[in-house]
């Protein structure tokens, strides 16, 4: 009797959390995780942060051993370039063809290349290989530029300063991380990098790119040119949903799946940064490009290949380290109006805080500086049913934790 096959196209941490799962849960068919690295799937967070300042390493989710111990067969320095759901095979890059039986997606994102903006002198970062060339970079640069000032800008910029650089964040926007914080919350990161010695630039528009004579760039912007030994772009990614696209998959902004993680076509499930998925209550579907949540939907997906029906309801969450500073969130804040009108609990002008966004008398989110307990008791509270009101969230006597409503015990 055939054996069932499951194969894994992706090389991240939610492809290794899924492998895992599905041998813990008693999965012994075949299983194939593909990868187009030449490494076993490893943790990214890092590799803007202490991989560049030395401290870390490239950190494998499971190392090289447990894969050949649960008998995972790994295809590494490969891609999957052809998706056929009739046949139900994969086609990689070096002619092979691959049959499943069923079939995870966990292709990732990458990142947005601007037009004229590459050669010697530029770097992206996405992958070990992208830290460790940018890493060699830095440490010859005496002038580190950066081009975004979202999470990895603001995390490349705080990492060269470590290492005694001068450090640039050219942003296009009104502050730094913008979209994500607003405009009150961003500028205090800008206040943070300032004071570190961050050359901080916002509402700058970059026109161009060039060789500087003698090595490194001229960056042309609206009001003057910067020089620069390297400049590093972290202006958003790209979901690579071609694979999904090619097949007819709906991928317009991410492999589309639903609570479970499947897509439209039967035996087909994707996770991670390239999933755009529906969860009911948010009127929209959302992709997350978080490290925790791509562990989360390895497991549950893995738990639903096997045949559950277990919708991801868990709490988004994340963090960002930048220099003694740490930002952490957890939920979503609605698309329609941004971070929209925060509620604070704590002090802006000390930076230690919690904004919290309201729904009602419901918490849907909070973002935090520097206050990681605020975020773990509204991220319990949020997955609980709850009610709070403005002036509960901001006197901090209160603990965050009495707002949840009684736990109802069976009789």
């Amino acid at each position: 009797m055939r054996r069932p096959r499951i194969v894994v196209i992706g090389g991240g941490a939610g492809s290794a959390a899924a492998v895992a799962e599905l041998r813990k849960q008693g999965f012994d068919g075949s299983l194939t995780l593909v990868s187009a690295e030449n490494t076993v799937p490893y943790e990214r967070p890092p590799l803007s942060k202490g991989f560049l300042l030395g401290t870390s390493g490239q950190v494998p989710v499971k190392d090289a051993a447990w894969y050949e111990q649960a008998s995972v067969e790994l295809i590494l320095g490969s891609r999957a370039t052809r998706l056929d759901l009739a046949a139900r095979t994969v086609t990689l890059s070096g002619g092979a063809v691959l049959g499943y039986d069923r079939l995870l997606l966990a292709t990732g994102v990458r990142p947005r290349v601007l037009p004229g903006l590459d050669g010697d002198g530029v770097c992206y970062l996405r992958t070990g290989e992208d830290a460790a060339a940018l890493r060699d970079r830095m440490t010859a640069a005496g002038h580190v530029a950066v081009l975004g000032g979202g999470f990895i800008g603001c995390e490349v910029a705080a990492a060269a300063v470590r290492l005694g650089k001068r450090a640039t964040i050219l942003e296009a926007l009104p502050t730094l991380l913008h979209r994500a914080l607003g405009p009150e919350l961003g500028d205090i990161v800008a206040g943070i990098h300032r004071d570190e010695g961050v050359d901080v630039r916002t509402g700058q528009q970059v026109l161009g790119v060039r060789p500087r004579p003698g090595g490194g760039v001229r960056i042309s912007t609206a009001v003057g040119d910067l020089d620069a030994d390297v400049l590093v772009v972290g202006v958003g990614t790209v979901p690579n949903s071609e694979l999904a696209g090619q097949a007819g998959l709906p991928a317009g902004h991410g492999i589309e799946v639903d609570e479970c993680f499947a897509t439209a076509a039967p035996g087909i499930y994707a996770i991670g940064d390239v999933a755009a998925q529906h969860l009911p209550g948010h009127g929209r579907r959302v992709r997350v490009e978080h490290h925790d949540t791509a562990l989360r939907h390895g497991r549950v997906a893995a738990r639903n290949m096997l045949g559950h029906r277990e919708p991801f309801g868990d709490v988004h969450w994340f963090w960002s380290d930048q220099f003694d500073h740490t930002i952490s969130s957890a939920g979503l804040i609605p698309e329609s109006d941004g971070t929209g009108e925060l509620v604070i609990r704590g002090s802006l002008e000390q930076r230690s805080f919690s904004a919290f966004s309201l729904d009602g008398d419901r918490v849907r989110a909070v973002i935090s500086l520097n206050r990681p307990r605020d975020v773990l008791d509204a991220r319990r509270l949020i997955a609980r049913d709850h009610s709070a009101t403005a002036g509960q969230l901001r006197d901090e006597s209160l603990p965050l934790k009495r707002l949840a409503a009684p736990a109802v015990t069976a009789t």
